[in-house]
Protein backbone atom coordinates (compact mmCIF):
# COMPACT_ATOMS: atom_id res chain seq x y z
CA UNK A 1 0.00 0.00 0.00
CA UNK A 2 1.16 3.70 -0.94
CA UNK A 3 0.59 6.18 1.85
CA UNK A 4 -0.16 9.68 1.08
CA UNK A 5 -0.88 11.95 3.64
CA UNK A 6 -4.15 13.71 3.42
CA UNK A 7 -6.38 16.78 4.93
CA UNK A 8 -8.68 15.27 7.68
CA UNK A 9 -11.98 16.62 6.01
CA UNK A 10 -10.67 15.59 2.55
CA UNK A 11 -12.02 11.95 2.54
CA UNK A 12 -13.81 11.10 -0.68
CA UNK A 13 -13.57 7.20 -0.55
CA UNK A 14 -13.08 4.74 1.92
CA UNK A 15 -12.63 0.78 1.88
CA UNK A 16 -13.85 -1.24 4.32
CA UNK A 17 -12.65 -4.85 4.69
CA UNK A 18 -13.87 -7.54 6.98
CA UNK A 19 -13.90 -11.07 5.18
CA UNK A 20 -15.78 -13.07 7.33
CA UNK A 21 -17.93 -14.27 9.20
CA UNK A 22 -21.53 -13.68 9.88
CA UNK A 23 -21.60 -12.46 13.23
CA UNK A 24 -18.05 -10.42 12.51
CA UNK A 25 -19.27 -8.84 9.57
CA UNK A 26 -22.91 -7.77 11.18
CA UNK A 27 -20.86 -6.59 13.98
CA UNK A 28 -19.16 -3.52 11.06
CA UNK A 29 -22.48 -2.32 10.26
CA UNK A 30 -22.79 0.34 13.22
CA UNK A 31 -19.49 1.58 12.13
CA UNK A 32 -20.73 1.89 8.91
CA UNK A 33 -23.45 3.79 9.87
CA UNK A 34 -21.31 5.94 11.94
CA UNK A 35 -18.73 6.61 8.90
CA UNK A 36 -21.01 7.40 6.57
CA UNK A 37 -22.41 10.21 9.32
CA UNK A 38 -19.60 11.43 9.33
CA UNK A 39 -18.33 11.49 5.75
CA UNK A 40 -21.59 12.38 4.07
CA UNK A 41 -20.03 13.01 0.76
CA UNK A 42 -17.59 10.05 0.33
CA UNK A 43 -18.22 6.78 -0.94
CA UNK A 44 -17.76 3.83 1.51
CA UNK A 45 -16.99 0.58 -0.10
CA UNK A 46 -16.55 -2.66 1.38
CA UNK A 47 -14.67 -6.28 0.75
CA UNK A 48 -16.03 -9.48 1.68
CA UNK A 49 -15.87 -12.99 1.03
CA UNK A 50 -19.04 -13.36 -1.24
CA UNK A 51 -20.33 -15.95 1.01
CA UNK A 52 -21.31 -13.13 2.86
CA UNK A 53 -22.33 -10.48 0.14
CA UNK A 54 -26.06 -10.72 0.86
CA UNK A 55 -25.69 -9.42 4.72
CA UNK A 56 -24.03 -5.77 2.82
CA UNK A 57 -26.86 -5.36 0.57
CA UNK A 58 -29.47 -2.95 0.75
CA UNK A 59 -26.98 -0.72 2.57
CA UNK A 60 -27.87 2.85 2.54
CA UNK A 61 -24.23 3.08 3.70
CA UNK A 62 -21.84 0.82 0.94
CA UNK A 63 -21.60 1.92 -2.47
CA UNK A 64 -19.76 -1.00 -3.93
CA UNK A 65 -19.70 -4.60 -2.42
CA UNK A 66 -16.05 -5.97 -3.57
CA UNK A 67 -14.89 -9.51 -2.86
CA UNK A 68 -11.73 -11.25 -3.05
CA UNK A 69 -12.32 -12.56 -6.47
CA UNK A 70 -13.26 -9.08 -7.55
CA UNK A 71 -11.13 -7.19 -5.79
CA UNK A 72 -11.42 -3.67 -5.67
CA UNK A 73 -8.55 -1.35 -7.30
CA UNK A 74 -6.79 2.35 -7.15
CA UNK A 75 -6.59 4.94 -4.60
CA UNK A 76 -8.67 5.09 -1.40
CA UNK A 77 -8.59 8.27 1.02
CA UNK A 78 -9.01 5.49 4.08
CA UNK A 79 -9.01 2.03 4.51
CA UNK A 80 -10.86 0.56 7.53
CA UNK A 81 -9.14 -3.05 7.82
CA UNK A 82 -11.58 -4.43 10.85
CA UNK A 83 -9.94 -8.17 9.89
CA UNK A 84 -5.74 -7.43 10.77
CA UNK A 85 -4.48 -10.76 9.99
CA UNK A 86 -2.27 -12.06 7.93
CA UNK A 87 -4.66 -12.15 4.63
CA UNK A 88 -5.90 -8.61 4.91
CA UNK A 89 -2.60 -7.23 5.12
CA UNK A 90 -1.12 -8.92 2.39
CA UNK A 91 -4.05 -8.02 0.69
CA UNK A 92 -3.59 -4.06 1.33
CA UNK A 93 -0.50 -4.01 -0.87
CA UNK A 94 -2.62 -4.19 -3.37
CA UNK A 95 -4.32 -0.73 -2.55
CA UNK A 96 -3.06 2.51 -3.03
CA UNK A 97 -4.58 4.53 0.24
CA UNK A 98 -3.58 7.15 2.11
CA UNK A 99 -4.42 6.34 5.52
CA UNK A 100 -4.87 2.81 7.46
CA UNK A 101 -6.99 2.24 10.08
CA UNK A 102 -6.86 -1.11 11.86
CA UNK A 103 -8.63 -2.90 14.54
CA UNK A 104 -7.03 -3.75 17.09
CA UNK A 105 -7.58 -7.64 18.02
CA UNK A 106 -6.11 -7.89 21.37
CA UNK A 107 -5.61 -11.75 21.32
CA UNK A 108 -2.90 -11.49 23.41
CA UNK A 109 -5.47 -10.79 26.40
CA UNK A 110 -7.78 -13.40 24.75
CA UNK A 111 -4.93 -16.25 25.44
CA UNK A 112 -4.24 -15.00 28.35
CA UNK A 113 -7.49 -15.88 29.50
CA UNK A 114 -8.23 -18.90 28.06
CA UNK A 115 -4.64 -20.44 29.05
CA UNK A 116 -3.79 -19.02 32.30
CA UNK A 117 -7.29 -17.44 33.64
CA UNK A 118 -5.65 -14.15 33.83
CA UNK A 119 -8.63 -11.88 32.56
CA UNK A 120 -7.08 -8.38 31.66
CA UNK A 121 -9.57 -6.99 29.72
CA UNK A 122 -11.18 -4.74 32.54
CA UNK A 123 -14.52 -4.84 30.60
CA UNK A 124 -17.11 -6.57 28.55
CA UNK A 125 -17.09 -3.97 25.85
CA UNK A 126 -18.88 -5.19 22.52
CA UNK A 127 -16.65 -5.66 19.62
CA UNK A 128 -18.01 -3.22 17.63
CA UNK A 129 -16.64 -0.36 19.90
CA UNK A 130 -13.46 -2.12 19.52
CA UNK A 131 -13.48 -1.53 15.73
CA UNK A 132 -14.47 2.18 16.53
CA UNK A 133 -11.22 1.87 18.55
CA UNK A 134 -9.95 1.68 14.59
CA UNK A 135 -11.04 4.84 14.08
CA UNK A 136 -9.35 7.00 16.76
CA UNK A 137 -8.70 10.26 15.44
CA UNK A 138 -10.89 10.08 12.25
CA UNK A 139 -14.03 12.37 14.25
CA UNK A 140 -15.83 9.27 14.31
CA UNK A 141 -18.27 9.40 16.73
CA UNK A 142 -20.68 6.67 18.42
CA UNK A 143 -24.32 6.28 18.46
CA UNK A 144 -27.20 4.62 20.65
CA UNK A 145 -28.19 2.52 17.88
CA UNK A 146 -27.29 -0.88 17.37
CA UNK A 147 -26.34 -3.56 13.89
CA UNK A 148 -28.40 -3.33 10.75
CA UNK A 149 -29.69 -5.52 8.19
CA UNK A 150 -31.39 -4.89 5.10
CA UNK A 151 -33.77 -8.12 3.89
CA UNK A 152 -35.21 -8.06 0.46
CA UNK A 153 -38.54 -7.63 -0.30
CA UNK A 154 -38.50 -11.80 -1.60
CA UNK A 155 -37.18 -12.54 1.85
CA UNK A 156 -39.60 -11.09 3.50
CA UNK A 157 -42.00 -12.91 1.30
CA UNK A 158 -40.50 -16.26 2.54
CA UNK A 159 -40.78 -15.05 5.94
CA UNK A 160 -44.48 -14.08 5.44
CA UNK A 161 -44.78 -17.67 3.89
CA UNK A 162 -43.77 -19.76 7.23
CA UNK A 163 -44.70 -16.86 10.24
CA UNK A 164 -48.20 -18.13 11.72
CA UNK A 165 -49.46 -14.29 12.02
CA UNK A 166 -52.23 -15.98 14.41
CA UNK A 167 -50.01 -16.77 17.46
CA UNK A 168 -46.49 -15.64 19.07
CA UNK A 169 -43.41 -17.28 17.36
CA UNK A 170 -40.34 -18.03 19.02
CA UNK A 171 -37.25 -18.81 16.45
CA UNK A 172 -34.75 -21.18 17.93
CA UNK A 173 -30.61 -20.69 16.73
CA UNK A 174 -29.20 -24.18 18.12
CA UNK A 175 -26.44 -24.42 15.65
CA UNK A 176 -22.84 -22.81 16.42
CA UNK A 177 -19.69 -23.91 14.54
CA UNK A 178 -17.84 -25.51 17.16
CA UNK A 179 -19.75 -28.27 19.86
CA UNK A 180 -19.10 -26.05 23.14
CA UNK A 181 -21.23 -23.25 21.98
CA UNK A 182 -24.03 -25.68 21.42
CA UNK A 183 -26.69 -26.00 23.59
CA UNK A 184 -27.38 -29.75 23.82
CA UNK A 185 -30.32 -30.86 21.70
CA UNK A 186 -32.28 -32.56 24.03
CA UNK A 187 -31.91 -29.70 26.04
CA UNK A 188 -33.32 -27.34 23.89
CA UNK A 189 -36.23 -29.86 23.34
CA UNK A 190 -37.42 -29.24 27.03
CA UNK A 191 -37.56 -25.76 26.97
CA UNK A 192 -39.57 -26.06 23.64
CA UNK A 193 -42.00 -29.11 24.97
CA UNK A 194 -42.56 -26.92 28.34
CA UNK A 195 -43.13 -23.78 26.11
CA UNK A 196 -45.46 -25.02 24.09
CA UNK A 197 -47.31 -26.75 26.80
CA UNK A 198 -48.08 -23.29 28.25
CA UNK A 199 -48.50 -21.36 25.24
CA UNK A 200 -50.14 -20.93 21.82
CA UNK A 201 -47.23 -20.45 20.16
CA UNK A 202 -45.06 -21.39 16.86
CA UNK A 203 -41.58 -22.29 17.12
CA UNK A 204 -39.31 -21.92 14.05
CA UNK A 205 -35.73 -23.88 14.23
CA UNK A 206 -32.84 -21.59 11.78
CA UNK A 207 -29.92 -22.88 11.22
CA UNK A 208 -27.50 -23.96 7.82
CA UNK A 209 -27.31 -27.36 6.13
CA UNK A 210 -24.42 -28.02 8.64
CA UNK A 211 -27.17 -28.01 11.32
CA UNK A 212 -29.73 -30.24 10.03
CA UNK A 213 -28.48 -33.08 12.39
CA UNK A 214 -28.58 -31.40 15.40
CA UNK A 215 -32.18 -29.75 14.57
CA UNK A 216 -33.27 -32.71 13.83
CA UNK A 217 -32.53 -34.45 16.88
CA UNK A 218 -34.32 -31.97 18.98
CA UNK A 219 -37.35 -32.49 16.85
CA UNK A 220 -37.29 -36.23 17.19
CA UNK A 221 -37.26 -35.17 21.23
CA UNK A 222 -40.75 -33.67 21.24
CA UNK A 223 -43.88 -35.24 21.61
CA UNK A 224 -45.94 -35.51 18.73
CA UNK A 225 -48.20 -32.70 19.62
CA UNK A 226 -45.43 -30.45 20.19
CA UNK A 227 -43.43 -31.39 17.12
CA UNK A 228 -46.38 -30.80 14.67
CA UNK A 229 -46.34 -26.92 16.25
CA UNK A 230 -42.36 -26.47 15.37
CA UNK A 231 -41.25 -25.37 11.53
CA UNK A 232 -37.86 -26.61 10.36
CA UNK A 233 -36.23 -24.38 8.41
CA UNK A 234 -32.56 -25.51 9.04
CA UNK A 235 -30.77 -26.02 5.71
CA UNK A 236 -34.33 -24.83 3.63
CA UNK A 237 -33.79 -21.56 3.55
CA UNK A 238 -31.13 -18.81 2.40
CA UNK A 239 -28.81 -16.11 5.10
CA UNK A 240 -31.39 -13.10 4.29
CA UNK A 241 -34.42 -15.26 4.28
CA UNK A 242 -33.24 -17.02 7.57
CA UNK A 243 -32.76 -12.54 8.67
CA UNK A 244 -36.62 -11.90 7.59
CA UNK A 245 -38.14 -14.83 9.92
CA UNK A 246 -35.69 -13.32 12.53
CA UNK A 247 -36.93 -10.23 12.05
CA UNK A 248 -40.88 -10.90 12.01
CA UNK A 249 -40.24 -13.47 14.89
CA UNK A 250 -41.54 -12.11 18.83
CA UNK A 251 -38.25 -13.40 19.85
CA UNK A 252 -35.60 -15.76 19.92
CA UNK A 253 -33.58 -18.63 21.73
CA UNK A 254 -30.04 -18.48 20.56
CA UNK A 255 -26.61 -20.06 21.03
CA UNK A 256 -23.93 -17.67 20.50
CA UNK A 257 -23.91 -17.77 16.75
CA UNK A 258 -24.26 -15.50 13.49
CA UNK A 259 -28.00 -15.32 13.84
CA UNK A 260 -27.58 -14.61 17.18
CA UNK A 261 -26.24 -11.13 15.65
CA UNK A 262 -28.57 -10.78 12.86
CA UNK A 263 -31.36 -11.47 15.38
CA UNK A 264 -30.15 -8.23 17.27
CA UNK A 265 -30.07 -6.12 13.95
CA UNK A 266 -33.70 -6.21 13.98
CA UNK A 267 -33.78 -5.48 17.54
CA UNK A 268 -35.64 -8.98 19.21
CA UNK A 269 -35.26 -9.87 22.43
CA UNK A 270 -33.27 -12.55 22.66
CA UNK A 271 -32.45 -15.29 25.32
CA UNK A 272 -28.65 -16.00 25.08
CA UNK A 273 -26.70 -19.65 25.73
CA UNK A 274 -23.20 -18.97 26.43
CA UNK A 275 -20.88 -22.21 26.93
CA UNK A 276 -17.18 -21.88 26.22
CA UNK A 277 -18.07 -18.31 25.35
CA UNK A 278 -17.71 -15.14 27.74
CA UNK A 279 -18.99 -11.83 27.75
CA UNK A 280 -14.46 -10.54 27.63
CA UNK A 281 -14.50 -11.74 23.98
CA UNK A 282 -16.74 -8.83 23.23
CA UNK A 283 -19.58 -10.71 21.34
CA UNK A 284 -22.87 -10.35 23.42
CA UNK A 285 -25.67 -8.51 21.40
CA UNK A 286 -25.08 -4.99 20.38
CA UNK A 287 -27.57 -2.85 21.63
CA UNK A 288 -30.08 -4.90 21.38
CA UNK A 289 -32.67 -6.44 24.70
CA UNK A 290 -30.75 -9.87 25.57
CA UNK A 291 -30.84 -12.01 28.71
CA UNK A 292 -28.09 -14.02 28.93
CA UNK A 293 -27.62 -18.13 30.58
CA UNK A 294 -24.08 -18.86 31.24
CA UNK A 295 -22.50 -21.50 34.47
CA UNK A 296 -20.16 -17.94 35.32
CA UNK A 297 -18.38 -19.42 38.17
CA UNK A 298 -16.76 -22.68 36.49
CA UNK A 299 -13.33 -22.71 36.38
CA UNK A 300 -12.80 -24.23 33.05
CA UNK A 301 -14.38 -21.46 31.47
CA UNK A 302 -13.58 -20.22 28.89
CA UNK A 303 -11.40 -23.01 27.12
CA UNK A 304 -11.09 -21.26 23.74
CA UNK A 305 -11.68 -17.69 22.11
CA UNK A 306 -13.45 -19.05 19.32
CA UNK A 307 -15.16 -22.83 20.63
CA UNK A 308 -13.74 -26.22 20.40
CA UNK A 309 -15.12 -29.42 18.67
CA UNK A 310 -14.98 -31.51 21.52
CA UNK A 311 -14.92 -30.30 25.67
CA UNK A 312 -11.08 -30.75 27.21
CA UNK A 313 -12.27 -31.76 30.08
CA UNK A 314 -14.91 -34.16 29.33
CA UNK A 315 -17.77 -33.09 31.22
CA UNK A 316 -19.25 -30.29 29.03
CA UNK A 317 -20.25 -28.50 32.15
CA UNK A 318 -20.73 -25.16 30.97
CA UNK A 319 -24.00 -25.87 28.48
CA UNK A 320 -24.57 -29.11 31.11
CA UNK A 321 -25.26 -26.92 33.80
CA UNK A 322 -27.76 -24.62 32.40
CA UNK A 323 -30.80 -25.56 33.32
CA UNK A 324 -33.31 -26.27 30.73
CA UNK A 325 -36.09 -25.58 33.52
CA UNK A 326 -34.99 -21.94 34.06
CA UNK A 327 -34.37 -20.94 30.50
CA UNK A 328 -38.27 -22.10 29.80
CA UNK A 329 -39.45 -20.11 32.96
CA UNK A 330 -37.77 -17.39 31.53
CA UNK A 331 -38.42 -17.27 28.41
CA UNK A 332 -42.01 -17.88 29.52
CA UNK A 333 -42.09 -14.90 31.30
CA UNK A 334 -41.16 -12.47 28.21
CA UNK A 335 -44.53 -14.08 26.46
CA UNK A 336 -46.19 -13.76 29.29
CA UNK A 337 -45.58 -10.11 29.89
CA UNK A 338 -45.62 -10.00 25.96
CA UNK A 339 -49.57 -10.59 26.16
CA UNK A 340 -50.79 -8.41 29.19
CA UNK A 341 -49.48 -5.58 26.86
Amino acid sequence: MVLRERKMGDVRNILVIRFSSIGDIVLTTPVLRRLHETYPGAAIDYCVKAPFVPLLKGSPHIGTIYTLEKPPRGHYDMVVDLQNNLRSRAFMRTIDGDRVCRYQKQNWKKLLLVRAGLNLFGSTDSVVDRYMGALDGQRVCGDELGCELWPGDNDRSYASSVIADDRMNLAVCSGARHLTKRYPPLKFAAVIESLLNEFRLQVLLLGGGEDRRQVEEIVGALSSEAASRVTNLAGKCSLMESAAVLEACDAVLTNDTGLMHIASAFGKQLFVLFGSSVAEFGFLPYNAPYLLFEVPELACRPCSHIGRDTCPKGHFKCMKDIPEQLVAEKVAGYFKSVKQD
